[in-house]
């Protein structure tokens, strides 16, 4: 038989329908609400379906399970055993995607952490750890008589004149410090320009390579990774036989890039979560997008004038927020009564964004009939202060109100 065929259903409010329905397909009832739909799905198919199977099961094994009622129907014919799954209805919850829910996520996460590289992100260099052994035998692997100095870098690339560093390592007990690829003696160290990035390494032990300098190097290495941050270099004092020295050596005791210093811990699954702090967007934590104040909600009409109302809440019905628009009309010599749309760019930017670091004096009115104050100060902007105003309130009502003017966009960091 390749049909059910129902006759005389009559289940709630289904009028004494007769129905074929072709078995091993994909059926889909559809209707108007209170049609009848469940009535036929579930009342009458699945309910007759399932009180046949019960009824063919052993006594024993009837009494654990619950004998549904039998559906008002003259006769069904090609019924199976029938089941019923239950409708979930659609998670609204912004860290729910299709991974997490079927937990496929669970095994990728476990899989990058077990099996995965880590790499930096800037470099595209793998990030290594290696042991203080380690080190050791890959330097005493280099040819014999080779001579090295290892070095601590403990600033890479940072602005600053530093001189209450090198002071630091004379006190400490240090001797020598490479400054931006050149040696100097700490007594003779130059004078850095505090506007330019520079690379301070010190010197922590010169040698040459031979087989009973372990114990030596091995504390040398101690030395240089608690002074730079779990990172160690060995450079070169000699040209190679071609008159050029060899590249540094750069070695890290956890995963780190040797470049920049991009450094991970222990790969685990965690780390790969944004429901996880530890693996999260720092700047939408694992959402995937953020709320922003968005200027065409902020400007919603462009034909008024910003006395007309072109931006809520800074026009004349608001007097302190008005009167910053009056300093900023006074300052920058425009007219507050001109449709928005025709103001210059450069005065639409500034009303929103701000004014950078040049400064304006404002006119505010005084509280209650008070004095107006006079304040000279740069002016951080509409939409700036929105975002203050949103960040610090404790008035459900204010942000309310403050969130009409906001959109959503992908997070700019993470790309969502």
């Amino acid at each position: 038989m390749d049909t059910i065929q129902i006759r005389g259903a009559r289940t709630h409010n289904l009028k004494d329908i007769n129905l074929d329905i072709p078995r091993d397909k994909l059926i889909v009832i559809t209707g108007l609400s209170g049609s009848g739909k469940s009535s036929l799905a579930f009342d009458t198919i699945f309910a007759e379906g399932q009180r046949r199977y019960v009824q063919s099961l052993s006594t024993y094994a009837r009494q654990f399970l619950s004998m549904m009622e039998k559906p008002d129907i003259d006769t069904i014919e090609g019924l199976s055993p029938a089941i019923s799954i239950e409708q979930k209805t659609t998670s609204h919850n912004p860290r729910s995607t299709v991974g997490t829910i079927t937990e496929i996520y669970d095994y990728l996460r476990l899989l990058y952490a077990r099996a995965g590289t880590p790499r930096c992100p800037e470099h595209g260099t793998e990030l290594q750890a290696q042991t203080i052994s380690q080190m050791v035998d890959q330097v005493l692997a280099l040819p014999e008589g080779s001579k090295l100095m290892l070095l601590a870098p403990v600033i890479r690339d940072r602005k600053g004149e530093h001189l209450n560093l090198f002071t630091d390592f004379k006190q400490q007990g240090f001797l020598r410090v490479r400054v931006d690829g050149a040696v100097y003696e700490l007594d003779e160290t130059p004078v850095l320009d505090a506007k330019k990035k520079h690379t301070i390494e010190v010197v922590v032990d010169r040698f040459k390579v031979r087989p009973d300098i372990q114990t030596r190097l091995a504390e040398s290495f101690e030395t240089a990774l608690k002074l730079a941050n779990e990172l160690a270099t060995v450079a070169w004092m000699d040209a190679d036989e071609n008159g050029e020295t060899p590249p540094d050596l750069v070695f890290s005791a956890r995963f780190a890039c040797p470049l920049c210093g991009y450094n991970l811990p222990e790969l685990e699954p965690r780390l790969f979560s944004f429901n996880n702090p530890a693996g999260a967007c720092p700047e939408c934590e694992g959402i995937g997008h953020n709320h922003f104040f968005d200027p065409q909600r902020v400007v919603s009409n462009t034909h008024l004038s910003l006395a007309g109302g072109a931006i809520r809440g800074w026009d004349r019905r608001n007097a302190y927020y008005f009167s910053i628009i009056q300093s900023l009309a006074k300052h920058y010599d425009f007219d507050i009564e001109t449709p928005y749309r025709e103001l210059p760019d450069t005065i639409q930017h500034i009303l929103l964004y701000g004014s950078g670091k040049e400064k304006i004096e404002f006119v505010t009115p005084g509280h209650r009939g008070r004095r107006s104050k006079k304040r000279t100060h740069a002016f951080e902007g509409v939409l700036h202060t929105m975002e203050r105003r949103y960040r610090e309130t404790e008035s459900n009502l204010v942000r309310d109100e403050l969130a009409k003017y906001m959109s959503v966009q992908p997070c700019p960091e993470c790309h969502g």
